[in-house]
């Protein structure tokens, strides 16, 4: 019997696993409600729930149920650090597997639900979606590039953008592979300050996602990379582009004007999609739903109504 309120974790099998693992869900608000839950997608790969709570307005404000959840490897959900590397293993496949096992769960087919992604969430719940899914009835798709190779053409124009030293300590220690040492950790955090979140100081939950990233970096590392700059992982030819024609449902995109996920990476979305509205926040980066949080949940409050 699903869990319809509160946190709660469902048994995922995982294909070619003697074992079943779990993933960890928290509710806000009443399922039960009949206004359509929103499903809550976490970026990084690895972020983790928390740096999406201030969905929770969105229950406060207009009682739409948010369903946030850990992906497999991370938080809260089953850990599996042995797979460290493993690009056979952690593959796009096996979230999207995740997502549908989710929603079968909450029984969310019949019930109908709307579906967010932020940044990889994001990346991923255009996949999902245009699998047609049963149900689906919004996508909001926030700061996510329709291909990485786009995403890396608008992020090279911002580092032009750094400090002279900050893109000389970059180039080279990615030409050497320091990627652990400190100073490559300290100057990708002045691009993360311009681009991720441009709050001084950052909120304590995108602190938490962060955490999560260097706590355990089993998917991060192996689905992405080092960092944000470097994609050296499974995604990093990763493109949705061939298949944005096939959703159907009303999108709304949504980026900053300062988002390491700048227009370029946005605009095959808004090309090819017959359904669709594209916002973009002129004092945010990375995470508007901090930095314009006001004006980012009347923007999501008037699509999903």
């Amino acid at each position: 019997m699903a869990k319809l309120e509160g946190e709660g974790e469902i048994s995922f099998k995982v294909p070619g696993m003697e074992n079943s693992c779990s993933t960890w869900y928290k509710i806000l608000g009443n399922l039960k409600s009949g206004i359509v839950p929103l499903v809550a997608l976490h970026g990084g790969p690895g972020a983790c729930h928390e740096y999406l709570l201030p969905l929770k307005d969105l229950t406060d404000q207009a009682d739409i149920c948010i369903i946030l959840y850990d992906q497999i490897g991370n938080g809260k959900s089953t850990r599996l650090r042995e797979r460290m590397g493993d690009e056979s293993f952690w593959t796009e496949e096996l979230f999207r597997l995740e997502l549908e096992n989710l929603i079968e769960y909450l029984g969310l087919h019949d019930r109908g639900f709307d579906l967010y992604g932020q940044s990889w969430g994001g990346m991923l719940a255009a996949k999902y979606a245009a699998l047609r899914p049963q149900g689906l009835r919004k996508l909001v798709l926030a700061d996510a590039p329709a291909s990485v190779e786009l995403l890396l053409v608008g992020e090279n124009k911002l580092r032009k953008g750094l400090p002279e030293d900050v893109q000389e300590v970059l180039e080279r220690c990615e030409r050497e592979g320091k990627f652990e040492s400190g100073e490559y950790e300290q100057a990708c955090l002045v691009f993360y300050k311009r681009h991720l979140c441009r709050l001084d100081p950052w909120p304590k939950e995108i602190e938490i996602a962060l955490g999560h990233l260097k706590e355990d970096p089993t998917v991060y590392q192996t689905m992405y990379g080092p960092s944000e700059l470097m994609p050296t992982g499974s995604l990093k030819e990763w493109t949705a582009i061939e298949d944005i024609h096939k959703i159907e449902a009303s999108t709304l995109l949504i980026n900053g004007r300062y988002d390491e996920v700048q227009d370029a990476a946005v605009a095959p979305f808004f090309e090819k999609l017959n359904k669709v509205k594209w916002i973009t926040l002129e004092k945010s980066s990375h995470m508007g739903h901090f930095e314009e949080r006001e004006r980012y949940m009347e923007v999501l409050k008037d699509f999903l109504k």
